[in-house]
């Protein structure tokens, strides 16, 4: 009767690349989505709810000024971004039903450049596209996440 060979290590620790991988994606893009949405707050290095009402209101307004979307769409997005930034950061950074977070997120994103390619600023589109690539690169990694307060249900 033959015996198994003994694992080589590296087989043995197969995937704990992909899971440091992801934790690293994860900590980045929950930082950054958090941290997207507290700037929102502030205003002259005061952070407060009525800067944030300021901030968002001159974004509606400049959009709207600037291209084809009405003011109620934008001042819809713009009130709401904030709040939802920072919700979707939290959960990314703590691991709560992290696929769905980060497919949140992609939305985001994607809405916060359509408003910016409707005002044709193509520089910051460019740099939401590297956020979504990389979200995009998170939600194929997403399956090696170890480190969650609250997995997916199908996980």
């Amino acid at each position: 009767m033959e015996e198994n060979p003994p694992t080589p290590p590296s087989v043995a620790r197969r995937g704990w690349e992909f899971t440091a991988a992801f934790l690293i994606l994860r900590l980045f893009l929950g930082l950054r989505t958090l941290m997207a949405g507290i700037e929102k707050f502030e205003l002259g290095g005061v952070y407060s709810f009525a800067n944030y009402y300021k901030n968002m209101g001159r974004m509606a307004d400049g959009i709207t000024s600037a291209s084809f979307l009405p003011l109620w769409m934008t001042r819809f997005f713009a009130h709401s971004i904030g709040y939802l930034l920072i919700v979707v950061g939290i959960a990314i950074l703590l691991g709560i039903k992290t696929r769905i977070s980060l497919f949140a997120m992609g939305l985001l994103y994607v809405g916060l450049a359509f408003g910016l390619m409707a005002v044709q600023e193509s520089q910051g589109t460019a740099w939401l596209a590297t956020y979504i690539a990389v979200t995009a690169g998170a939600l194929v990694l997403v399956r090696h996440d170890r480190f969650r307060l609250w997995g997916d249900r199908h996980e």
